[in-house]
């Protein structure tokens, strides 16, 4: 049995196996939560109705040790968040999802207005190459995306987002070689050593993530983020939303760096998608 399992979700699939008695305990796990963690195993067995030698059954019954491991893994399902256990008041989908988003948007703008975007621009317009870190499903995509962006302005970017790639790459790098790196916590062990690898080497680093974070302690130059999560866990997460403003912000910069390049690029991108699947001249450049 793994260390880290779920133990709230591993007395749900072990009910079925569980004596009368043991799921009367499971009950009041699910009841009350906060007590089973703080209570003595007498006073857990009191209000279960039930004897302590059952609660120590059913605590072994459901993969733990003893009472205290279980009531440790109790503990810990509580540290992830008290949203992930009990229901949250229902959302309106429509309107969760456009308010959420634009204050995510309004809340890492002000954030941004105070960051070096000049300087992150001028950094990245100046790389030999340019390579994209990220882990995980928003920041894997975010990456993806940025290739996309810079590429069709004709830098020469490359995108990573899985786990060992990043230090591979890292280790290869140059003092004229620029790396982003993209975490909305800044805590993902991954993309923070590669960071750290690919300074050692003199790379420079960009890092769009939370302030104060191990990953924005690794960079030249943070571009901050700020998630603004809610307790309806059903409700995606809108920090790519802040992200994707951010890659979007730096795209914009390099395409203004160097118009008229950009403009032949582009018009020359136009050309050929036109020509591929037709339409009228609005339609977007590949997306």
């Amino acid at each position: 049995m793994s260390q880290e399992f779920d133990i709230l979700s591993h007395i749900t699939a072990c009910l079925p196996s569980l004596r009368v008695s043991e799921k009367k305990v499971a009950t009041l796990v699910h009841d009350d939560i906060d007590f089973v963690t703080e209570a003595s195993i007498g006073e857990i067995a009191r209000r279960a109705e039930v004897s302590d030698a059952t609660v120590t059954r059913f605590a072994r019954a459901v993969g733990c040790r003893n009472v205290r491991d279980l009531k440790t893994r109790l503990t810990r399902a509580l540290a992830a968040g008290r949203r992930f256990i009990q229901e949250a008041n229902e959302e309106d989908g429509l309107g969760v999802i456009y308010d959420t988003a634009a204050q995510t948007l309004s809340l890492n703008r002000e954030l941004m207005e105070q960051a070096d975007v000049e300087g992150a621009v001028a950094m990245l317009d100046d790389a030999r190459q340019i390579l994209v870190f990220g882990a995980g499903g928003g920041s894997t995509v975010m990456a993806q995306e940025m290739q996309f962006r810079l590429v069709r302005l004709g830098y020469a970017i490359s995108a990573y987002p899985q786990a060992l790639l990043p230090r591979m790459v890292a280790s290869t790098l140059e003092p004229e070689d620029v790396v982003v790196t993209l975490s909305v916590t800044g805590y993902t062990p991954e993309i923070v050593e590669a960071a750290e690898l690919a300074r050692q080497y003199g790379a420079r680093v960009l890092a769009i993530t939370a302030v104060g974070s191990p990953l924005a302690d690794t960079a030249n130059i943070v571009l901050p983020l700020a998630a603004r999560e809610t307790d309806y866990i059903y409700f995606p997460s809108s920090s790519r939303y802040a992200m994707m403003a951010a890659i979007d912000m730096l795209a914009l910069g390099l395409a203004l760096r160097h118009r008229d390049r950009t403009r032949d690029k582009l018009r020359r991108l136009k050309i050929t998608l036109d020509a591929h699947r037709g339409g009228d001249n609005r339609q977007p450049l590949g997306d």
